[in-house]
């Protein structure tokens, strides 16, 4: 894949829309500075946008939690990112709507720059490699911990969120892992880099009470999916020693969708049959109603 300053189609930028290749930003630019970002990871499928409004309101709440007033309203940001997958041209592709400070102030204080929205569209291949997610990807445990809610704004999609989960991967890969299965400052399971995780046990699904990284949208779909089938869903602090006792495990996500795992660190799992219903019942539930 090409590097993605070299792109071809336009971004939509601050009202307008601009060629790939100059949607830029200046290099004292607040937010990559200091990390002063918010973003949301959106798929389309069949030419529609799964869960769009959702995803923007979420945006906005980021944004909030930031102290970042996005200059436009959910529903421009809405048709906004429509008129941008439409450009393209795509029927399956990824959306990529981010909100920063600009260059204004360069300082921590920031409270006169300007927020700056772009929403870019690409196609989108595989997060995991297709065959080995089919029989369960390998999560590293990971050495970085997701922080107490007292010292990060962890309920914000916020860019500096993610540095320790860039590290976590960078270390997972280089040793032969998919992923990376972070615990939180506790000690307890929380999340992979990117995506939040189930467990099954006894017919049952089990995932950690996300009250220090985001209940993704992705994560109360798989919910709301399970009790459809009447799975009964336990969220609930779970402990690293009790994925001995798990049957089954899979990760979930915008990018990840619905993905198996077999391994976590010292602990293995099959890839069973609650596992692959889900997969199925997500496959379905993103399509276009005409198509699902």
């Amino acid at each position: 894949m090409a590097a993605f300053d070299q792109h071809e189609g336009v971004i939509w930028m601050n009202g307008s829309f601009v060629e790939w290749s100059e949607a830029n930003l200046h290099v004292l630019s607040h937010g990559l500075h200091y990390a002063s970002g918010v973003f949301e990871g959106e798929r389309a499928y069949g030419g529609e946008i799964f869960k769009l409004t959702e995803h923007t309101e979420r945006l906005f709440k980021s944004a909030e939690i930031m102290d970042m007033e996005i200059p436009y309203t959910v529903e421009e940001i809405d048709e906004a990112t429509r008129q941008t997958l439409a450009k393209h041209g795509l029927a399956d592709a990824y959306i990529r709507p981010i909100a920063w400070r600009g260059s204004e102030m360069m300082g921590v204080s920031a409270q006169q720059t300007k927020i700056n929205v772009a929403i870019a569209v690409w196609e989108w291949p595989a997060y995991f490699d297709p065959a080995q997610r089919l029989k369960g990807i390998r999560l590293d445990m990971s050495e970085w911990r997701r922080p107490d809610p007292q010292t990060a704004p962890c309920h914000a999609k916020a860019a500096g969120l993610y540095m320790i989960c860039t590290l976590s991967k960078h270390a997972a890969e280089r040793k032969g892992y998919a992923d990376a299965m972070m615990l939180d400052w506790r000690g307890q399971v929380a999340e992979a880099t990117g995506a939040n995780v189930f467990f099954v046990e006894g017919g049952e699904l089990h995932t950690p009470t996300p009250d220090c990284f985001l209940n993704g949208i992705t994560r109360q779909t798989v919910i709301g999916l399970a009790r459809e089938r009447q799975i009964k869903v336990n969220e609930r602090v779970i402990m690293p020693d009790e994925m001995a006792g798990f049957e089954q495990c899979f990760i979930v996500g915008t990018a990840a969708e619905v993905t198996p795992v077999s391994e976590i660190g010292p602990y293995n799992f099959a890839v069973g049959e609650i596992t692959k219903t889900l997969m199925e019942d997500y496959a379905v539930a993103v399509q276009p109603n005409d198509v699902a």
